[in-house]
């Protein structure tokens, strides 16, 4: 008699030493940014009080990315993957150290933060490229819902305990400790990772030859099918619909909030995204899930609508949660399955550009929503948002029904039994 496939536990997937080497990387990582961006805040205001500059340089944390992303991506398709994330930590390391020396010029300063976010896209499209062989079947989609859990947590810690670190210490040492945490990255990924061939096995000269080619091979990949499209086009718009975070400040002021108010509308996203990425991994069958990424998409855009009716504070940590929570169940599964589907040579350039893309529309969102608000209100942006979202994602969800209609087997992991490492 064949026994039905085990769940996949959390316990399951962190059993397993590399993706442990890379979970813990990157929530060092991303606790240590947090703290760089309060620093580089606090830092770069102090020396020139200016406000202009003091938002350019929170600006430069993210904005370089976009073109790392569409240019450097590919680099973890070409070379080691282990070997392409220990470099680009290295070279953070070195670049944010430099950051930390005191008298730095503002346009020095500003170069060295521009090019740490430069690296964020090839290091984080090398993992993400390096999470399928770590984590086979099912154990892919839990160890994703995993990341998105702690990666939430770490934030909200790198923010909160960043304005309490630097309240009693120099915003220099707090840069000198974010360098160290890409050290220590480093460490972990090259001692905890085996170490495996490049995607594309070509020569030197090949790969010089070939380089700019293959900038844009992921994206007619993707773009020339229908189901990676549609479910590329679902991480982007993903992005699209957490404007409420951009206008949390006004958003709270129309109801009478301050600061405490603002805080907890920031705080009910990430705690949504925690709860929908523990619900969705745990109670839904894998066979399943991808079933679930377009209706999930319009449903998160839906609670949206309630901010049209003007709510106070607590209906809106309501609506923000149950959207995060939703959405990030969508965005969770829709970039487990894109990857699991894309072939290993183009997986890093493919999912950089979806990562990029998220990225990007979450820098544009709240741009655009600010607008909104400036003429109809924090609250009628929000909703205007909802109604956007709910028809982008109607059509994706349809496309997307088609698609995995006309083969559902491609998008479910082929292995779902968990298996303990010795």
């Amino acid at each position: 008699m064949t026994r039905a496939p085990q769940r996949v536990t959390f316990r399951d997937v962190f059993a397993i030493a590399e993706f442990r080497a890379l979970w813990f990387a990157e929530l060092l990582s991303i606790f240590g940014d947090q703290l760089a961006r309060v620093a580089l805040s606090v830092l770069v205001f102090q020396e020139t009080e200016s406000a202009a500059l003091t938002g350019l340089t929170y600006a430069l944390t993210y904005a370089p990315s976009v073109l790392g992303g569409i240019f450097l991506s590919g680099l973890a398709d070409r070379w080691p993957r282990r070997e392409v994330m220990v470099g680009v930590d290295l070279i953070r390391a070195v670049l944010i150290l430099l950051v930390a020396i005191p008298g730095m010029s503002f346009a020095v300063l500003a170069v060295l933060v521009a090019g740490v976010s430069l690296l964020n896209p090839p290091f984080k499209a090398a993992q993400l490229a390096l999470m399928p062989d770590v984590l086979t079947g099912d154990r892919y989609v839990v160890g994703l819902a995993l990341r998105s859990m702690t990666n939430q947590t770490a934030q909200l810690l790198g923010f909160a305990g960043g304005g309490l670190l630097i309240a009693a210490i120099d915003p220099h040492l707090a840069l000198a400790f974010d360098g160290l945490t890409f050290i220590a990255s480093a460490l972990f990924v090259r001692f905890g990772v085996r170490g495996r061939p490049a995607a594309r096995a070509a020569g030197k000269t090949a790969r010089r030859a070939d380089f700019f080619r293959s900038i844009g091979q992921g994206s007619r990949l993707v773009f020339a099918d229908s189901g990676l499209r549609t479910l590329l086009l679902i991480t982007w718009v993903s992005g699209i619909l957490p404007v409420y975070e951009g206008l949390a400040a006004p958003y709270a002021h129309a109801f009478g909030g301050g600061s405490v108010e603002v805080g907890l509308l920031l705080a009910s996203d990430p705690l949504g995204s925690v709860i929908g990425a523990f619900v969705f991994t745990r109670w839904v069958q894998p066979a399943t899930r991808p079933k679930l990424i377009g209706p999930l998409a319009v449903l998160a855009a839906v609670p949206m609508l309630v901010a049209f009716l003007r709510p106070g504070l607590i209906p809106s940590m309501v609506v923000f949660l149950v959207c995060g929570a939703l959405g990030t169940a969508a965005l969770m599964q829709a970039t487990a399955s894109l990857s699991l589907a894309v072939p290993d040579s183009s997986r890093a350039q493919t999912m950089g550009l979806s990562n990029t893309g998220l990225t990007t529309a979450m820098g544009l969102s709240p741009a655009i929503g600010g607008v909104a608000a400036d003429t109809v209100g924090a609250q009628a942006a929000v909703g205007i948002f909802g109604v956007v979202g709910i028809l982008l994602t109607a059509v994706l969800a349809w496309a997307w029904f088609r698609a995995i209609g006309s083969d559902p087997e491609r998008w479910t992991p082929d292995d779902t039994t968990p298996t303990t490492p010795a």
